[in-house]
């Protein structure tokens, strides 16, 4: 992870939501994943959420992080992983893949296909609503329940 964003989502994020690179600075599993992904290596296993914004400072770019920390137990439960991008300068994998313009929330289901694109900031609630319509959760859902 880069270290500035590191440092802004440290005032943000208690320790254990926040994954770091190999170096040790922390463990997973982690609420927010490094950006520097491809998000094929989610495929199957998690629904990225990937929050975009042109900087680190932007308002809804922080309300966004602190809505997804405050519900995080119901992110983990539904295979969540947060992606963040705030430097447009950078070209990353996931700009050229999503396309994002300014502050953008992109919803990404298991199967790598992009769910749901948003303007705003959701809160945990709206997203696991939506996520729980998805046929692959409601698969998940009875198979805990079978077992």
């Amino acid at each position: 992870m880069k270290p500035f964003l590191a440092l802004v989502l440290a005032a943000f994020l208690p320790a254990p939501l926040i994954a770091q690179d190999a170096t040790g600075e922390t463990g997973a599993p982690a609420l927010i994943q490094p950006n520097d992904s491809d998000l094929s290596e989610y495929l199957w296993k998690n629904r990225p959420v990937v929050v975009f914004a042109d900087s680190p400072d932007d308002p809804r770019f922080h309300e966004q992080i602190e809505r997804l920390s405050q519900g995080a137990e119901a992110l983990f439960d539904r295979d969540v992983v947060v992606l963040v991008d705030t430097d447009p300068a950078a070209n990353s994998m996931l700009r050229q893949k999503l396309r994002p313009r300014g502050f953008m929330l992109v919803l990404v289901g298991k199967d790598g296909g992009v769910k749901l694109r948003k303007p705003s900031p959701w809160t945990v609630r709206e997203l696991s609503r939506t996520i729980d319509k998805f046929p692959s959760r409601l698969r998940e859902v009875e198979e805990r329940r079978g077992s």
